[in-house]
Order: structure tokens, then C-alpha cells, then sequence
């Protein structure tokens, strides 16, 4: 399965893929590196998501993660979710007709972070969890990078100014 990694301010990331798709991201470098150009092209989007542009938050590539049909419609339901924006696990388990444990489950399963945002799902009292390295601090340096991502800026200032 071709791999590709890429330095990020919260850690390595290795992306996968299968029949041309995505079908993992993880934490750390992978021992094998083949570019090819599904991968060249999600590394780019990722490089750009890291470096604060707001239209690589969104990203437009073709995932495949393995899961069970209703994991299959979590996920999809997390990829609505626009950047700097939050759903607690009660609302998006009423998007799917289910159960906040169940939706969280769903969440800690998914096998492409940040791809498919479930760091933008928090706990009615708080931020819940998340199962990354880093846990809390990496979700909450992603939720911080997309709210400023997605702040305007103020009147007659442009971006990097």
C-alpha cells in the first residue's frame, strides 16, 4: 500500500492509500515513502491546511476509510461540518439517528483525522476527547487553527499583513 509522510506542527503524518483512495492517515513517518500522485496532491492540501489556508480546510479528495455502514454515516456527517465550527455528540447523533456513545465510537474509529474532522465534535460540557498523540492539545490546536482560519479579517487588512 503506498504511503507518503509530511512534517506537521502536531507531529508526523503518514497518508495511505488504496485503489485510489485515501483510506489512512496517521501519526508518525512511515517507512515507506512512494509519491504517488493521489498522495503527492494530499500532501500538498494538508501542507496548505498546516500553513493557514482556509480553502485546503475543506478538503476535496477521494477518501475511502474502512468501517461499518453506520461508522460509514458518521463520517460523512462529520465531513459537513465546516471548518472552525463545533457539534457536540448529542447533535450529531440526532444528524444519524443514534446514540452519543455510539457517534463517539464511530469517532475514535475513524481512520482519517483531520480528513474527516472529528476534532470539530465536542462533549455538551466540554471538549470529550480525542485519541490522537498529543489527545486534548492536538484537538484543541486544531480547533484553535481552523477558528483562526476562519476569522475575517479586520477592515483594510489582508492576509499576512
Amino acid at each position: 500500500m503506498p504511503q507518503l509522510s509530511l512534517h506537521t506542527p502536531i507531529g508526523d503524518l503518514t497518508l495511505s492509500e488504496e485503489a485510489g483512495a485515501l483510506v489512512a492517515l496517521d501519526w508518525g513517518w512511515g517507512r515507506d515513502q512512494t509519491p504517488t500522485p493521489l498522495l503527492a496532491r494530499a500532501r500538498a492540501r494538508l501542507q496548505d491546511y498546516f500553513d493557514g489556508v482556509l480553502a485546503a480546510a475543506e478538503f476535496d479528495l477521494p477518501l475511502a476509510p474502512s468501517g461499518t455502514a453506520f461508522q460509514r454515516r458518521v463520517w460523512a456527517e462529520l465531513r459537513r461540518i465546516p471548518p472552525g465550527v463545533t457539534r457536540t455528540y448529542g447533535e450529531l447523533a440526532q444528524a444519524v439517528h443514534s446514540a452519543a456513545r455510539a457517534v463517539g465510537q464511530a469517532n475514535g474509529a475513524n481512520p482519517l483525522p483531520i480528513l474527516i474532522p472529528c476534532h470539530r465534535v465536542v462533549a455538551a460540557g466540554g471538549l470529550g476527547g480525542y485519541s490522537a498523540p498529543g489527545g486534548i492539545e492536538t484537538k484543541t490546536w486544531l480547533l484553535d487553527h481552523e477558528r483562526r482560519l476562519t476569522q475575517p479579517f479586520p477592515s483594510g487588512a489582508t492576509a499576512g499583513h
